[in-house]
């Protein structure tokens, strides 16, 4: 493990043109202290746990006195907001400091958010709240722990300072990690200002740092377009198999990596429907749960119109290519979530008639609202005494759900799987704990009201495993209290 010191900071965007990027001097935060810190990403980098003590760590990652080789940009950007085009957003609160070579040759590029204006703060306070940082910060772990890619999270820190949203908070930064944080908004924002070389100069960069098997194709463009897509949809295909509404799929929230960015009003589903809105402020239900493949589908259009340029001279020829690019998006999708929903019943084989077996069981659990969580961790036991009786009559029509059953049991009896196997393999990926509203809301309050940060590392710590048994944390499985209807979650979260 390495010292602070010893961590090899580079900042290979801000190599790219100016035009790409405003460099912000820093922003006071007064009176830091520690939120939380993050051990298994800092194995990301290297860094030894202990360095977190330090002030020159505080002091870094606070924005204050950067670290050497640390170069803070804010990337420029536009965007499709809720459909709307705006054609200049930016890191309008964020600063890259950097990438960071990792103990395994790769890279993490490590951000501040909440760390005060920039050029593309539009008047704003460039500032995170500790809510927002705290829901953040939990929502990226869990994923990962879930096995679907994210942005990391590394340490929070906190200040008395005031900002005000529908209320006064106080301010927080959170230092995140990815790969790269290049958005579709970023390609979007060159294309259609007009900087034609600055859009190549963006492509070139992202396959030579990000995709560098793409680079000896015969159209690296194309295949840069068709690998996006691809990620996209494969994501997408793993957020609805677990339950996970992002809240605002605007394309300068979703990655050119194909990982889950910027989780604003983000939610996990408990009782199953699939017109769920996390988003209070998303009043049309553009993104709302069962939106979310087709909204995936509509930014990768985005993508591909913002490449036209790149993908052939001619623009018809363009546009042919960029519609093939697109093509298989539903496929991939569809056969994505499809064997993914195979493998949450225990289904090894793919079968004529999975699909219409799955979409039943879905309409089902629409219907009576049946804890999505609950319900796939549960299924597997159904051989076991007592564990029907107990699990039907959370349905309104237990006999529809019998019949089905039935149906599942002939399934399964096709395979000749024993119980103990399948049944192993079925809780090794229906997760027993996930990051409810409320238990992120009861770690806030604490935080908020006590500043006991306590919760905030123990959800941290539990939701690294998921899919493991933790006995002594057993009611972080149960199904929410009354009180968590109320919970409203907006952008500023």
């Amino acid at each position: 493990m390495q010292k602070l010191e010893s961590l090899k900071f580079v900042n290979s965007y801000a190599r790219l043109p100016e035009a790409f990027y405003d460099r912000p001097g820093p922003a006071p935060f007064p009176e830091p202290y520690r939120v939380a810190f993050n051990e298994s990403a800092a194995a990301l980098i290297g860094l030894d746990p202990e360095e977190a003590n330090r002030a020159e760590f505080v002091n870094a990652f606070t924005g204050q006195v950067p670290l050497a080789g640390m170069e803070p940009v804010s990337m420029v950007y536009a965007g499709h907001q809720f459909g709307v085009y705006v054609p200049r957003l930016g890191d309008g609160r964020a600063v890259v400091l950097g990438e960071v070579e990792a103990p395994d040759g790769g890279r993490w590029e490590l951000q501040l958010k909440g760390s005060g204006p920039t050029e593309y703060s539009r008047g704003a306070d460039g500032r995170a709240v500790l809510r927002s940082t705290i829901r953040e910060y939990l929502a990226s772990e869990a994923m990962h722990g879930l096995g679907i890619p994210t942005t990391r999270a590394l340490t929070i820190f906190g200040s008395n300072l005031p900002v005000y949203r529908e209320q006064a908070e106080t301010a927080a930064i959170l230092v995140r990690m990815a790969p790269s944080h290049v958005r579709i908004g970023t390609f979007e924002y060159f294309a259609h200002s007009g900087h034609g070389d600055h859009l190549r100069a963006l492509a070139d960069y992202v396959i030579a740092n990000h995709y560098p098997e793409l680079c000896d194709r015969d159209n690296p463009y194309l295949a840069l377009l068709e690998a996006v897509v691809e990620r996209t949809a494969r994501l997408i295909a793993q957020w609805q198999a677990v339950g996970f509404a992002h809240g605002v799929m605007n394309t300068d929230n979703m990655s050119i990596l194909g990982l889950t960015i910027d989780y604003g009003p983000y939610g996990f589903m408990d009782g199953y429907e699939p017109g769920f809105i996390c988003n209070h402020s998303d009043h049309g239900g553009r993104y709302a749960f069962d939106q979310q493949p087709r909204v995936a589908w509509w930014n990768m259009a985005c993508l591909a119109q913002a490449l036209l340029p790149l993908l052939e001279k001619d623009e018809n020829a363009a546009l042919e290519k960029a519609r093939d690019a697109l093509e298989p998006f539903d496929a991939l999708f569809g056969d994505t979530f499809l064997g993914l929903m195979r493998t949450k019943l225990g289904l090894l084989e793919a079968r004529a008639g999975d699909q219409e077996l799955i979409a039943r069981l879905l309409d089902l659990m629409a219907e009576s609202r049946v804890d999505y969580t609950r319900f796939f961790r549960a299924v597997g036991r159904f051989h076991e005494p007592g564990w029907f009786a107990g699990i039907r009559w959370g349905f309104k029509e237990p006999e529809a759900f019998d019949a089905w059953m039935g149906d599942y049991c002939d399934r399964l009896d096709l395979e000749d799987r024993p119980d103990d196997e399948r049944l192993a393999h079925m809780l090794s990926v229906n997760p027993k704990y996930i990051l409810r509203n409320y238990l992120a809301q009861v770690a806030i309050d604490q935080a908020e009201k006590l500043r006991d940060f306590s919760e905030v590392d123990r959800l941290r710590r539990l939701l690294e495993r998921p899919f493991e048994e933790q006995p002594d944390m057993d009611a972080y499985a149960d199904l929410p209290p009354e009180w968590a209807k109320e919970i409203s979650v907006s952008c500023s979260s």
